[in-house]
């Protein structure tokens, strides 16, 4: 499996700023010019310029998986148009207090662990337009924003480093894939922050040291 380091205008969390599953990629209209054929050949998708709610940070604001994706409630018409038309896919707006749907649900094509504090509805939400088999609550590492502290495919899944054997464990039942421990951008336990993937290839902050870059594709490599 590929491995590229790249930033964002700088900033090596790329994961704040980007989305991507097996289909697309989703990037923020003034993502630079040089790195697109970069995310397209990596990933091996198609490359998407967008906003949600006018604002450049869709890795925190999208979550979704090979089968769906779900936006805030403060997307904008034209943006919901334009991710429905390019994704062959199902598209949501989740209709809720929650606009971080990227940091509080960790999804991947079996299943999904959402934030414990999310109403119940959302987790009807996500199984239907996610298509996935379980989802349940839960936190990483005592953090509630799962979606935050780690990344899951349907691969493997790398999470923050502070996560118990035993959440090792159930994370490992749960998605149906191997999952270990691991940081990106020098030592960052926050793994959605400095990594987008899919489950051709993995994009990490420029900041993510050769050690940490073993690691991951230890747990994603083929």
């Amino acid at each position: 499996m590929p491995i590229e380091r790249i930033n964002y205008w700088g900033n090596p969390n790329i994961g704040v700023y980007m989305f991507a599953n097996d289909k697309i990629a989703l990037v923020p209209p003034n993502f630079e010019d040089k790195l697109e054929p970069i995310v397209s050949s990596v990933l091996r998708v198609p490359v998407l310029r967008v906003s949600i709610a006018g604002m450049n940070i869709i890795g925190v604001l999208v979550v979704g998986n090979n089968k769906g994706i779900l936006l805030p409630a403060v997307v904008r018409e034209h943006e919901y148009r334009e991710i429905k038309s390019h994704f062959d896919g199902n598209v949501a707006i989740v209709k809720s207090k929650y606009t971080a749907l990227g940091n509080i649900c960790l999804v991947n094509d079996r299943a999904a662990l959402i934030y414990p504090e999310a109403y119940e509805d959302l987790k009807h939400i996500v199984k239907d337009v996610l298509e996935v088999e379980v989802v349940e609550k839960g936190t990483i590492a005592n953090i509630p924003t799962v979606g935050s502290a780690a990344f899951i495919n349907n691969k493997g899944g790398l999470v923050h480093p502070d996560a118990s054997e035993a959440e090792l464990d159930y994370l490992s039942q749960l998605f149906g894939v191997r999952v270990d421990v691991g940081t990106v951008n020098f030592g960052i336990g926050f793994i959605k922050s400095g990594l987008v993937a899919n489950n051709y290839g993995v994009l990490v902050g420029d900041r993510t040291t050769g050690p940490e870059i073993m690691r991951i594709m230890q747990v994603f490599g083929d």
